[in-house]
């Protein structure tokens, strides 16, 4: 498996692998500014210009890109995070060209219509008050909103209705233009394809002016709790401690370490709160992480008369992994689960797309998946220990619950 990069002139970064006998490719425009690199009065203004690139361009109207996609048999599909923003399409190594075609002109020549803006601002209104109404997307964006509060990462990637109201398609085009700068776009290519897509590809985006995008600025964590009153019938809860960046070579084993504790069924998180205990139907880790902070999570869901119950028991199935660590046992079952992962993970032509692209943003270079089960089986006991003494700190702890909230003196003595 042999991963290519190249970087043209212009500072566009054009990223390749060839995987034989599929029939499949994905290519993906990736740009590496998200809702962290607008200021407050620009929110959401990365998410609305993906919205708006599928609206139509001078030669094609919204309802012509999506027939010919479909003329194709391929898939057309984009996404914001807080960091990046991505439009890829999967088709047939056949039909590739015309989906470069389709893609490339959505990036070069879309319209802004202001009539299509409006129209799609109400789309992105809809889409706001969709995740308002999932009380666990609510809990996940107060989190965000409390411990990174006065940073651009605290505020939401959708943004909100006033300073969606403001935007113009000549605002719009003219954000895009000032932030989708040659040093921002990463081209991320994997399946089956012959060279001359490749050098369609550096033909049309090396066109692409040289110049610098605004820079970003850091973020920092702050402990913090933060509480949200709904008529539901479960509290969601969110409990978060700051960790690791994205990149960091500790992100092998703080994988490991969220797999032993709130990874799959066999974890202790699991065991403990729900199987043994009956205090809730989920609960599980994850990390979130950025170029500058991280979090690393544990979420559930309970009722309001068994929360306390469930926060002491998270608290002590932690407390008991700062004092004993891991068992050999739990190390090699979460080696076999995240290398199991990686590898079943990247049965796709998108799959490998995305984890190119993800591995030159986060860490600047790509490991093959034989590297990464090896960083996997370097992670030792001791190791899993040090990391979780540096993550579980009491006095830096956050917690967002959404729901039947009690009195927040409550959590503080919980959690403190």
């Amino acid at each position: 498996m042999a991963y290519q990069l190249e970087t043209l002139e212009n500072g566009v970064r054009i990223l390749t692998e060839k995987i034989p006998v599929i029939r499949s490719a994905a290519l993906g425009l990736w740009v590496t500014t998200g809702s962290r690199d607008e200021k407050a009065a620009e929110s959401g203004a990365a998410h609305f210009i993906e919205h708006m690139l599928f609206k139509g361009t001078a030669d094609n109207t919204a309802a012509q890109l999506a027939g010919r996609m479909d003329a194709i048999g391929g898939q057309l599909n984009a996404f914001t995070t807080k960091e990046c923003t991505c439009f890829y399409v999967h088709a047939l190594d056949s039909h590739l060209m015309e989906g470069l075609d389709i893609l490339s002109d959505m990036f070069f020549n879309s319209n802004f219509d202001e009539e299509d803006v409006k129209t799609e601002r109400g789309v992105v209104l809809e889409e706001i008050g969709m995740y308002r109404d999932d009380p666990a997307d609510v809990c996940n964006e107060r989190l965000s909103e409390a411990v990174f509060k006065g940073t651009s990462l605290a505020r939401p990637i959708l943004g909100k209705k006033a300073t969606l109201e403001r935007m113009t398609g000549q605002w719009l085009k003219e954000y895009m233009h000032s932030h989708y700068r040659p040093d921002r776009v990463i081209i991320s290519l994997a399946g089956s394809y012959d060279e001359g897509v490749v050098e369609e590809i550096r033909r049309r985006f090396s066109r692409m002016e040289p110049g610098k995008s605004p820079r970003t600025k850091k973020a920092s964590y702050t402990p913090a709790i933060t509480l949200k009153r709904k008529a539901t019938e479960q509290n969601q809860l969110i409990l978060a401690f700051p960790s690791i960046t994205a990149g960091e070579n500790k992100r092998f084993g703080m994988q490991l370490l969220s797999s032993i504790l709130g990874g799959g069924m066999s974890s202790r998180l699991f065991q403990e709160v729900r199987e043994k205990q009956g205090l809730c139907y989920s609960i599980y880790t994850y990390g979130s992480s950025y170029a500058d902070v991280g979090l690393f999570c544990i979420a559930t869901a309970q009722s309001h008369e068994t929360e306390e119950q469930a926060i002491s028991s998270i608290r002590r199935v932690i407390d008991e992994f700062l004092t004993d660590g891991a068992s050999q046992e739990e190390l090699d079952r979460a080696r076999e689960l995240s290398k199991a992962n990686v590898l079943m993970g990247l049965e796709s032509t998108t799959a490998h797309m995305n984890h190119m692209a993800r591995s030159i943003i986060q860490s600047g270079s790509i490991l093959s998946p034989e590297e990464i089960i090896a960083a996997y089986d370097a992670v030792t006991l001791e190791e899993l220990r040090t990391l979780a003494r540096e993550t579980f700190r009491w006095d830096q702890a956050s917690l967002s619950v959404v729901g039947k909230v009690a009195p927040e003196e409550n959590y503080v003595r919980l959690i403190r």
